[in-house]
């Protein structure tokens, strides 16, 4: 069952079993929605010549910070001390790079200009975030996506010098362990984050999941900063 969405009408819910992982049609970006979307495990994925298209996955692939893993061989590039990082500093440079970035066996990208506007609105909120890795001055790589409760949901990452997205995402999810966050949702199975730990689970335990961490603080608390992760 898909639904095809006007700007007044809400998701359908997407535990049911008759409903399809594409879910919707339609709508619009605006704040409300987006944060509606995320917060059921909802989220838009499409091209420029599709109309705005709502997906929740099943199975669906995440995260617990309490268990993510750091292959060997990362853990001896970020002791080089390569990089340095923070949170916020620059999510414009971060969602524009995720969006221009060559990504092999990939042509195009779904993060188009609405969807920049929209997600940088959603940054002035206080929900999306950007994590940089920094070298020599530079931003050589990182990582957007939105925080909701205890929940966070990766959008993109990109890099311009070997590493540097990777060891940004280890220094986010220490910073996420830390802030007590429950799960990062990878919307769809990557042997990348396989290896950091990722695995699947079916959709009606994620959104079980996902409601228990939603609902764990209130969203103001949410709002960060420019920081250095240290």
């Amino acid at each position: 069952m898909v639904i095809y969405l006007h700007t007044d009408h809400d998701f359908p819910d997407p535990s049911r079993e008759d409903v399809d992982e594409l879910l919707g049609v339609g709508g619009d970006l605006s704040p409300e929605r987006l944060v509606a979307a995320y917060s059921k495990g909802i989220f838009p994925w499409y091209s420029e010549d599709t109309p705005i298209l709502w997906w929740s996955p099943d199975p669906r692939l995440i995260v617990e910070p309490s268990s993510f893993h750091v292959p060997r061989r990362l853990s001896r590039i970020l002791r080089q001390n390569l990089f340095e990082f923070s949170i916020n500093k620059d999510f414009s440079g971060v969602i524009n790079a995720c969006a221009t970035v060559d990504r092999p066996g990939c042509q195009g990208t779904w993060i188009i200009p609405e969807m920049i506007r929209a997600y940088t609105r959603l940054h002035y909120l206080g929900y999306a975030h950007s994590v940089e890795a920094w070298k020599n001055g530079r931003l050589a790589g990182g990582l957007y996506g939105i925080a909701i409760g205890k929940a966070f949901f990766g959008e993109s990452m990109f890099y311009n010098v070997s590493n540097a997205s990777k060891a940004a995402l280890v220094k986010f999810v220490t910073f996420l362990h830390s802030w007590g966050f429950e799960l990062i949702d990878c919307q769809q199975t990557t042997g990348h984050m396989l290896r950091f730990g990722a695995f699947e689970v079916s959709r009606k335990e994620f959104i079980g999941r996902l409601q228990k961490a939603v609902g764990a603080v209130d969203h103001g608390d949410l709002v960060w900063s420019p920081r250095s992760i240290e």
